[in-house]
């Protein structure tokens, strides 16, 4: 089980090198063998890795393919934020933080992930109409991130929370029967490794959050919610 981790990690940071092979072998092996045993998803563990490239990517070509060494905290921090977000329970080391931003710029990207998604023939066709409601809203929305406080912020994470529910239920709404059996596949695949530790109705809310989940990807959905 292990080894076949590892050979679709090493797979996978080929097509992200385009094409070079680096082996996963040695340190590196230990590091992805890591990740498996801690019951990191691998669509989390590449969603990581699609971090770090994305981040070394904006500093300019490659001059060299990237090695997975260095992906290790990236795909730590997904596999935070999957944990966070599906309700698994995690344990933090003592005085770590995770940077954290401002809720101006949290609107912004999702402003502009929806404006690409507006440019997108996939989301457009099933999603446009609410893509377009959703996306007027937080531009009437911003100018109230920066200066917002107390009442006046709960007020407009409420208002986050309400556009981001209505985004996924039209987004759900659109899923054909296979489609939607890939995203129960998908969560229970997932979760599989922490199925033995968490009470069933805990799990059961973790499937479901594990499907919005599979579903935000699928249509490259932005999370409005801000905690």
């Amino acid at each position: 089980m292990v080894e076949n981790y590892c050979r679709d990690i090493e797979a996978y940071l080929c097509r992200k090198n385009d094409g070079h092979l680096i082996r996963v072998t040695g340190p590196a092996f230990e590091q992805v063998m890591r990740w498996s045993e801690q019951g990191i998803p691998l669509k989390v563990a590449c969603e990581g890795i699609d971090r770090y490239f994305e981040r070394h990517t904006r500093k300019g070509p490659r001059r060299r393919p990237l090695r997975i060494d260095f992906c290790d905290a990236d795909v730590l921090d997904a596999f935070d934020a999957w944990r966070k977000a599906v309700g698994v329970a995690q344990e933090q080391e003592a005085g770590a933080e995770r940077a954290r931003s401002s809720l101006a710029t949290h609107l912004e990207r999702a402003i502009a992930r929806l404006t690409s998604l507006r440019g997108s023939t996939n989301a457009m066709q099933v999603l446009g109409e609410v893509l377009e409601r959703v996306a007027r809203e937080l531009d009437q929305l911003q100018p109230q991130a920066r200066a917002a406080r107390g009442h006046a912020r709960e007020a407009l994470l409420g208002q986050l929370a309400a556009l981001d529910s209505e985004l996924m239920q039209a987004a759900l709404g659109a899923l054909d029967d296979q489609m939607r059996r890939d995203a129960l596949n998908d969560a229970t695949t997932q979760l599989e490794p922490f199925r033995g530790r968490m009470a069933p109705e805990a799990y059961e809310r973790a499937c479901v959050v594990a499907m919005e989940k599979h579903v935000r990807d699928h249509f490259r959905l932005p999370t409005l919610t801000f905690a």
